[in-house]
């Protein structure tokens, strides 16, 4: 009887201390899986974070959805603003490229037409002036006609012709040709009143122009407004000797391409 009972408890105890070896195994298994899954739960933290941040950045703007409900980050939307604001400057400054050109150009021709007035002494009978319109060139009445003729004097026609020159441009431009007077009624049989003066002195100084053959009668038109737009008072004799005048305003390129559309 004691040795059964002997035999058996040495089987008990061989049989309870077999199962460490597998149990051992399997420790170290886990144990490595768990190691190996760490790893990866480490590295996939990561791009997980980034990934997520992404998505909230995109659906919540960076914050709750109720404080910022920007489908996109505001430093994107700043950087889309600002590129549309430099879009828009650029625009602008193609816009505004060709005024300043042709600004420059029409500053080279009033250059060479004062240039011809002080060679020929014509300081205070001719002058030039840069306008919102374009370049007007100021005529006195008395340099080209006498007193109620419309016609330009024989002795002033050389000096027609050489304006006539000074308006022959590259690219040509829109030139507009108007007769000016003062306020007190004519008195002469040929013209009714100072309207039909100043525009025949317009007419006949612009066929004087177009004997020019570099210039193109398509671009030039002449007109008269009489008393109607005087530069000073009628009052003194100074103020009607500068209100009876003819000008001459070349009209800035734009204006051209603007007038062929």
């Amino acid at each position: 009887m004691s040795r059964r009972r002997k035999k058996k408890s040495q089987h008990e105890e061989h049989m309870s201390e077999s199962w460490l070896l597998p149990y051992s195994d399997l420790l170290t298994l886990l144990l490595a899986l768990f190691i190996v899954l760490f790893a990866m739960s480490s590295v996939d933290s990561s791009k997980f974070d980034k990934i997520s941040r992404a998505f909230n950045m995109a659906f919540e703007g960076g914050t709750g959805v109720f404080q910022n409900p920007s489908p996109m980050p505001e430093d994107r939307l700043t950087g889309i603003k600002g590129e549309e604001g430099t879009d828009k400057e650029k625009e602008k400054e193609k816009e505004k490229k060709p005024a300043d050109m042709e600004k420059e150009k029409l500053s080279d021709i009033q250059e060479k037409m004062n240039a011809y007035i002080a060679e020929n002494e014509l300081d205070g009978k001719l002058d030039t002036s840069l306008t919102d319109g374009g370049l007007l060139l100021t005529i006195r009445d008395n340099v080209l006609f006498d007193s109620g003729i419309a016609e330009v004097r024989k002795g002033d026609e050389d000096v027609a012709r050489e304006i006539a020159s000074l308006l022959v441009m590259e690219p040509p431009r829109n030139i507009m040709i108007s007769g000016h007077t003062d306020n007190v009624p004519i008195q002469n049989v040929e013209y009714e009143s100072n309207w039909e003066l100043s525009v025949m002195r317009a007419v006949n100084f612009m066929k004087l122009l177009l004997e020019n053959e570099k210039l193109n009668p398509a671009l030039f038109s002449a007109n008269g407004f009489g008393e109607y737009k005087p530069v000073v008072s009628n009052e003194t004799e100074a103020g009607k000797a500068r209100n009876r005048r003819v000008e001459i305003l070349i009209l800035p390129q734009t204006s051209l391409v603007e007038a062929t559309q």
